[in-house]
């Protein structure tokens, strides 16, 4: 994890720690990096989600990018995915989405994605770091002639609209669904998307304010969504986070599928209909252990990576694999997209079950989920540094893996995103994992608050 960028982009509060002077920085740096021989003037899109800070920084990073000359288009509000699929159809040289994902409304974040559509590559990001925090070159200033021009796209949504639709081989004809927008960026593309698949749609937290983003809805919470998919007897409900990177599912029972629930479904699918690649499937540290055991039994192999979905696409590039993602809703599906995407996931979802005339709670018995128990300790920033070396933590964390044994997991790590210590505890018994994770995170709360 860099100085400036985490496992998803330089987060912090706007600002405040993401400063527009640091979005400037952050634009001028990104241009000095991607200007060479052969690309004098590179054409960079932005992105943004529905956070009340997103001009402000666009404004910022617009202002820095052309400074150094290069161009820039505006896409408006559009989800993360829909950046990284526009930037190979209008042929940029890279793109900027300007969102916190998940997180409150007072965060925001920069993402940047290569020409090709994917993260920004950690070489990269490291020369930026560099430019930006340690100052190894003066910004440049482009010539009066060569200072970059804006220009805004107003059909940005709609190709991006297309692109899935075209995706998706069976329509959602017949079906009533839920879509939870988060009150973020698929308040503008996912009514528009499902109805043309030929779902009806109920749509909830849609009407974004610039404050109200994640404010009790989307995919960190899935309370509203699981009531109202059962008190309205749906077929099914999806929620997605700010940015529409992630998806979730509720059943037609009122039942959360999750990230691992979902990868497994279309995995199996996938393998039934020989497009699996390599009959594998890549996951990270915190896939349950359920999901384990269904690989095995259905003659599939996991591939286990770090936390976070940039670590899941390398290993998919480097080994040619074409699905995998985190139980968070990040899902990659490689043979239509280059980063996680939560409308494309949770349409492919809905389409797998209209094309076998089922009910999305029957096909996900699939899989067994083990209980697991998940405990966000808030730390200082200081305290996220010590957490590598504090030695009761670690005589701690021996203890309950002790205690476990063969029959569960503790998995304690720093968050890349957020001033947070994740403590997640996997077994077959959730009274004492329950106990046991509120015992190691007092513990940690003590220690690095």
């Amino acid at each position: 994890m860099g100085r400036l960028f985490g496992t998803d982009g330089a987060r912090g509060i706007a600002n405040e720690q993401l400063t527009p002077e640091l979005a400037m920085n952050i634009g001028r740096a990104a241009a000095m990096v991607l200007i060479n021989d052969e690309v004098k003037n590179p054409t960079i899109l932005i992105g943004k989600d529905t956070r009340l800070s997103g001009d402000m920084l666009e404004g910022a990073l617009i202002a820095g990018l052309c400074s150094v000359g290069a161009n820039v288009k505006l896409l408006g509000v559009v989800p993360t995915p829909a950046v990284a699929y526009l930037i190979t159809k209008y042929k940029a040289d890279a793109g900027i989405m300007i969102s916190a994902s998940h997180n409150p409304f007072e965060f925001n974040g920069i993402k940047i994605f290569s020409y090709e559509g994917y993260k920004l590559p950690d070489d990269l990001e490291e020369q930026i770091e560099a430019i930006v925090l340690d100052n190894i070159e003066p910004y440049k200033a482009a010539k009066e002639n060569e200072i970059g021009s804006v220009e805004v796209f107003d059909n940005a949504a709609e190709d991006y609209i297309e692109h899935i639709v075209s995706a998706i081989d069976t329509d959602l004809t017949g079906m009533e669904i839920a879509l939870d927008c988060s009150n973020g960026s698929s308040s503008r593309t996912a009514q528009k998307l499902f109805e043309k698949l030929g779902a009806k749609c109920h749509m909830l937290f849609d009407n974004p304010d610039g404050i109200n983003i994640n404010k009790d809805c989307g995919s960190t919470h899935l309370e509203t969504l699981k009531r109202y998919v059962l008190d309205n007897k749906l077929d099914a409900g999806l929620a997605f986070d700010g940015d529409a990177d992630r998806c979730l599912a509720v059943d037609d029972k009122g039942q959360l599928v999750d990230g691992d629930y979902i990868i497994a479904i279309l995995a199996a699918d996938m393998k039934s209909r020989g497009v699996l690649k390599k009959d594998t499937v890549v996951g990270t540290v915190m896939t349950n252990m359920g999901f384990n055991k269904f690989c095995k039994e259905n003659g599939i192999h996991f591939v286990s990576t770090k936390v976070g979905d940039r670590y899941v696409l390398e290993s998919m590039l480097q080994e040619g694999y074409n699905i995998g993602g985190e139980q968070s809703g990040h899902v990659i599906l490689l043979d239509y997209c280059t980063t996680g995407d939560g409308q494309l996931t949770g349409a492919t979802l809905l389409s797998l079950i209209n094309r076998r005339n089922a009910k999305l709670s029957s096909i996900a018995t699939l899989m067994e989920r083990y209980p697991q128990v998940l405990v966000n300790v808030k730390v200082s920033n200081e305290g996220k540094l010590d957490f590598y070396v504090d030695k009761e933590i670690k005589s701690e964390i021996n203890r309950v893996s002790d205690i476990l044994g063969d029959t569960g997991r503790i998995l304690v790590r720093v968050s890349g995103t957020e001033p947070l210590v994740r403590v997640m505890l996997e077994g077959e018994n959730l009274e004492q994992i329950s106990n046991l994770a509120n015992e190691t995170a007092s513990l940690i709360r003590e220690r690095l608050s």
